[in-house]
């Protein structure tokens, strides 16, 4: 039995810096909740076929925008999930730092894009805000973090667990991971236990091109994902870590459905509720997850899945 996460990064942003008090209630709910002419495709769909299908996600809300814009748009996000039954963990972006009306920290000006950006301190306090600012909405018994942009370090781990999480999924080995100062050299592929916290990272793999990948539902197809799971089961790994966001079933002018992704999502809901002998769907907030000593190397989807998927994105930006 493999262990699986679809996490769900829920992010809002207002499509750059400029007179964002005016562009966010347009943008929360194009982000959140993605309407259409054909009908909604943000969150709330999301939510929607994970229901019918009997499975568990993990969102992670970011929640440092409310410090903007006000508490009632994420406890409406907070509400959706709540009522949904899914699990929620704690995502930040530190881009906000700067734009909160009441400063976070002392003297921070300018963009910091990445939670490494920050002192061990800065870091623990940004947490602990996070934290507060979920609980506030209406999220609490947090257990799990996540850095925007998978920009984390070694002091993350140490500031996650001075805030009594006890699991981190910032570890990303197709982007900033090696950089992280875990396992220096390694790529981390398995959880791993770390600065008192367990480490689960994005699951990645190598494809036809020898491109190291991250598993993200709008960066892999079908045919892939399904072939990965297969793999990580027949390797007897502990887990498989799913991408995706809370606005990717949407086309990048984000005013319509991307059909592709649609079939995507559905397809992969579908599959994983017709093998729940071989896969366990589940969150964040249940039994411990199992960790490994020794890390094995990454997964590999052959040539001619990546060629169907270079094909499928084709189609895709044929959408919009």
């Amino acid at each position: 039995m493999l262990d699986v996460f679809i996490t769900v990064d829920v992010e809002v942003w207002c499509d750059g810096w400029q007179d964002i008090d005016a562009r966010f209630p347009a943008a929360f709910e194009r982000y959140v909740h993605g309407p259409t002419a054909t009908g909604a495709h943000g969150l709330p769909h999301l939510l929607g076929v994970l229901g019918d299908h009997g499975l568990i996600g993990t969102f992670f809300v970011e929640p440092l925008f409310s410090t903007r814009f006000g508490a009632q748009p994420l406890a409406e996000i907070v509400g959706l999930i709540r009522q949904a039954g899914q699990d929620i963990q704690l995502h930040l972006h530190t881009e906000w730092v700067d734009e909160a009306r009441t400063p976070l920290l002392g003297d921070v000006r300018g963009k910091r894009q990445h939670l490494r950006d920050f002192s061990l301190d800065d870091q623990t306090q940004l947490i602990a805000i996070g934290k507060r600012l979920l609980s506030e909405a209406g999220a609490d018994s947090l257990s799990a973090f996540r850095a925007g942009n998978f920009g984390f370090n070694r002091d993350s781990l140490t500031a996650v667990a001075r805030n009594a999480l006890f699991v981190d999924a910032s570890y990303n080995a197709a982007l900033s991971g090696l950089d992280s100062g875990v396992l220096p050299g390694v790529p981390v592929v398995e959880p791993m236990r770390c600065d008192g916290v367990v480490e689960c990272p994005m699951t990645v793999f190598t494809d036809g091109t020898r491109r190291l990948r991250h598993v993200q539902l709008g960066a892999c197809s079908s045919a892939e994902i399904e072939g990965l799971l297969w793999s990580a089961l027949r390797a007897r790994r502990q887990s498989f870590v799913l991408l995706l966001h809370n606005f990717e079933l949407l086309n990048r002018a984000k005013d319509a459905p991307d059909p592709v992704m649609v079939r995507r999502f559905r397809h992969l809901c579908r599959f994983l509720d017709r093998h729940r002998d071989s896969f366990r769907v589940r969150g964040f907030d249940g039994p411990p997850i199992g960790t490994v000593a020794d890390q094995p190397p990454p997964l590999a989807s052959p040539a001619w899945k990546t060629g169907g998927r270079m094909l499928e994105q084709l189609t895709r930006k044929a959408w919009g």
